[in-house]
């Protein structure tokens, strides 16, 4: 009797050991291979024996703490960032490697959190072909000379007959000039540079030369700053790129200006309707910045006069791995000038290893925005997300069926671009 009670007890031990070697193995082989360490920070990692994380390399990159009052079976294990920089670390099993961790200390970025409106106004590069149309000409046939060439929406005409094109008049002017000769372009597609060669036809319309393309080189709009980094004087605004209402295609930046703009009315947001802030911005003397760069991530670009910077307490940024669910802000401007914070809930975190623009799931939870705006709004785009005293986000898009909920971007994504 008692050596059966024996067994079953030795059994459930065996049992709840194995049950823990898993348990264990499975959570330390499945941990993210590339580990973040904050330089002057700790970061603790649980190993168990028979289990042991040993650094390979450049020890004084990261400082290691063993055993600090636990047992011998449990141990935390601390990695104090001592400098930037890069090292290895590895998870052995009784001394046999089973997998290697790169660990990069990193230094934590302070920025100043934006919230202001800033009206945009950009200029492509060329100009972009937003449509490609047939013609009927003089004989009566129809036909597309730039269809037949070719070209296709989204692509940016740079060049016609070596002639650089920097407005969209251009293009018609040059067009209206010529004859039934073929002309050289030079177009941009996907930042790659192509050359095609078109004939014009005469239009029965109107008996002018055409190639059979719609064209725009401009555009404009509101939205919201995101921060503005002090050290290198730079900013970043919207959270997503500028995309051309027509061709959906990643507008290409020639050059562009950031104005103050000033908020005068909000139109509710609705299910299967999203409201918009509607607003003016100053006159061109009050340019504050200008744009270099147009990317997935948002607009970027270097500030012309910091005066303007509403906000003039630095906060540290928050890195993906310390963003939770639960209660965070924002910051936007709904009236005037005036940046508002006004409370959300971050509902669900999506696991990251590389840029993605839907990050998080926000929702909008602060009764005085609710009842101004319905949720989010366009103009929004851009407001930074704060959660316990760090920056961790910006708002990106909106749940067209549902204006309370939208997806915010982590901000370590917009500053690795």
């Amino acid at each position: 009797m008692w050596r059966y009670s024996y067994r079953r007890i030795l059994l459930c031990f065996i049992v709840i050991l194995l049950f823990a070697f898993f348990a264990q193995i499975g959570e330390l082989l499945f941990y993210p291979s590339n580990l973040k360490i904050i330089k002057g920070e700790n970061k603790e990692m649980d190993v168990s024996f028979p289990f042991t994380l040993d650094l390979n390399e450049n020890e004084s990159i990261v400082r290691t703490i063993y055993n600090e009052g636990q047992s011998n079976l449990k141990q935390t294990v601390t990695f104090n960032g001592m400098v930037e920089g890069r090292t290895n670390l590895s998870l052995k099993l009784l001394g046999i490697p089973l997998k290697n961790y790169d660990v990069d200390v990193v230094d934590r970025k302070e920025l100043l959190p934006g919230g202001n409106a800033v009206g945009i106004k950009m200029n492509t590069r060329g100009a972009l072909v937003v449509a490609v149309t047939d013609i009927i000409d003089t004989d009566g046939e129809r036909t597309s000379p730039s269809r037949e060439a070719g070209i296709r929406v989204g692509d940016s005409i740079i060049e016609i007959d070596g002639n650089k094109i920097e407005s969209s008049q251009e293009v018609v002017d040059i067009l209206n000039d010529l004859k039934n000769t073929d002309i050289d372009l030079k177009i941009l597609r996907n930042n790659d540079e192509m050359d095609i060669t078109v004939q014009p036809v005469q239009s029965i319309q109107d008996n002018a030369y055409r190639i059979g393309v719609w064209v725009r080189d401009k555009t404009s709009g509101i939205g919201t700053m995101t921060y503005y980094d002090e050290n290198t004087n730079t900013f970043a605004a919207l959270g997503h790129g500028i995309s051309d209402m027509d061709t959906k295609e990643l507008l290409t930046v020639e050059d562009g200006i950031i104005m103050n703009a000033k908020i005068s009315d909000v139109e509710q947001g609705q299910k299967g309707t999203p409201g918009e802030i509607q607003g003016a911005f100053y006159s061109t003397d009050k340019v504050i910045g200008r744009i270099e760069k147009n990317i997935d991530y948002g607009v970027y670009g270097s500030i012309t006069d910091d005066s303007s910077i509403y906000n003039n307490e630095r906060i540290p940024m928050g890195f993906k791995e310390e963003v939770e669910t639960g209660k965070a802000h924002i910051l936007t401007t709904l009236d005037g000038e005036n940046i508002g914070k006004y409370e959300i809930d971050i509902e669900k975190l999506e696991k990251q290893d590389a840029p993605e623009q839907k990050s998080m799931v926000i929702k909008i939870t602060d009764e005085e925005l609710l009842n101004k705006t319905g949720g989010i709004v366009q103009g929004m785009s851009g407001s930074p997300i704060i959660q316990n005293g760090k920056l961790i986000g910006a708002i990106t898009h909106v749940f067209v069926n549902d204006p309370t909920k939208g997806y915010g971007l982590y901000i370590e994504w917009m500053l690795n671009n």
